[in-house]
């Protein structure tokens, strides 16, 4: 009972209040100690990913103009598919050839992806470690089940559960690589879809782009990039579940520390981290985002923080407010990276024990004392 207090103490911090409730927008607090319903929670945000990204590609598909740059016209979705050598005809010519399969598979997937999120989160057992299934607690998919449950503050269990999904993260930069040797992607460069053979194990081409990766123009360089990351990715989750915590699992290595709060923070660092190198590199890189599907590259400016601006001149009245999507997409990867950074060090100082409930009060002591001198 005082492992539950304590693990409830430290997903939600409820400063010494264990019988504290959450109103209905505090979402985190559903799924505190269910991790049958954290997996359907993941499910289900999986599908809302899935369904944007599908109904937003058909949007963009039905009101693009051949007539104007792809660049020019606000689009995000479709200019991504292009750069990955989708919606080209025979003669090499984008034509949207394909694109509305893709998104209406995507809106499928979603509907999969949410029934699976409502089967978690109303049929099937709020944790995994009681889950019998449909066929019945004996059965090795529950056995197999129950090793996921979430324990967050138990380092063989959270490693465990990491190595996996570093698996899947290098299964699909294979997947991504072999699709560019395989069916080709497009190569700024001539201005058409070209098959890309990377260079397996080419690890002096890594180290040489450590500090110019922003600089990059080959596409053998990008695809080679991700070979490493699959070979870096998967090694690392095969390390993740074959160990096991060495000797006593002691204050220096975090227990006390390790907990919802802490895993939701270290999340939030590097979503927000990658947003961040995406944005600087979108708005300078021409291979990786071609002129072609983004518009021309942008200028840094700097007020009370960075900014890109466009640097066309006479954008057509189709450009969104003025701008082109390289524009758009720098600048909101850019601040939604900033926010998510702000996010990580909140749930980190709370994960850490600060009271953030005290930090009003302080201020309202600070104010009387000032009164009183």
């Amino acid at each position: 009972m005082r492992w539950v207090l304590r693990v409830q103490l430290l997903i939600m911090q409820t400063y010494g209040n264990p019988d504290v409730t959450y109103g209905w927008w505090v979402g985190n607090s559903v799924v505190t100690n269910k991790s049958g319903r954290f997996i359907g929670s993941h499910v289900a945000h999986t599908g809302l990913i899935c369904f944007a990204a599908g109904a937003n590609t058909l949007w963009e598909l039905a009101r693009f103009d051949p007539s104007v740059p792809m660049g020019y016209q606000g689009m995000v979705s479709i200019p991504h598919l292009a750069s990955i050598g989708l919606g080209f005809d025979e003669a090499g010519v984008w034509t949207g050839a394909g694109v509305a399969t893709i998104g209406i598979f995507h809106l499928i997937f979603s509907m999969v992806y949410g029934g699976a999120g409502l089967l978690h989160s109303l049929f099937f057992s709020e944790d995994t470690q009681n889950s019998s299934g449909i066929f019945g607690p004996d059965r090795p998919e529950h056995r197999q089940a129950a090793r996921f449950k979430l324990e967050w503050d138990n380092p063989d269990n959270q490693t465990f559960i990491l190595g996996h999904h570093l698996i899947f993260f290098g299964v699909a930069n294979i997947w991504f690589v072999e699709w560019a040797r395989v069916h080709g992607i497009y190569d700024p460069s001539i201005d058409a879809i070209r098959t890309i053979f990377p260079g397996y194990g080419d690890f002096t081409m890594i180290w040489n782009h450590q500090f110019d990766f922003l600089q990059i123009d080959s596409l053998e360089d990008v695809m080679s990039g991700h070979a490493f990351l699959a070979f870096a990715e998967i090694s690392g989750g095969a390390f993740h579940i074959a160990t096991r915590n060495y000797g006593e699992y002691t204050k220096y290595q975090g227990a006390g520390v390790l907990s919802a709060e802490a895993v939701l923070s270290w999340s939030l660092a590097g979503i927000g981290w990658m947003a961040i190198v995406a944005a600087f590199w979108c708005a300078t890189n021409t291979t990786v985002y071609p002129e072609a599907w983004y518009g021309e590259t942008l200028q840094l400016k700097f007020g009370i923080s960075p900014y890109w601006i466009d640097t066309a001149n006479n954008l057509p009245d189709s450009a969104p407010w003025g701008h082109t999507s390289r524009a758009w997409l720098s600048n909101v990867h850019y601040y939604l990276g900033f926010f998510f950074i702000q996010g990580h060090l909140w749930h980190a100082l709370r994960s850490l024990g600060f009271d953030f409930k005290r930090i009003p009060q302080g201020l309202t002591n600070l104010a009387g004392v000032s009164a009183e001198g």
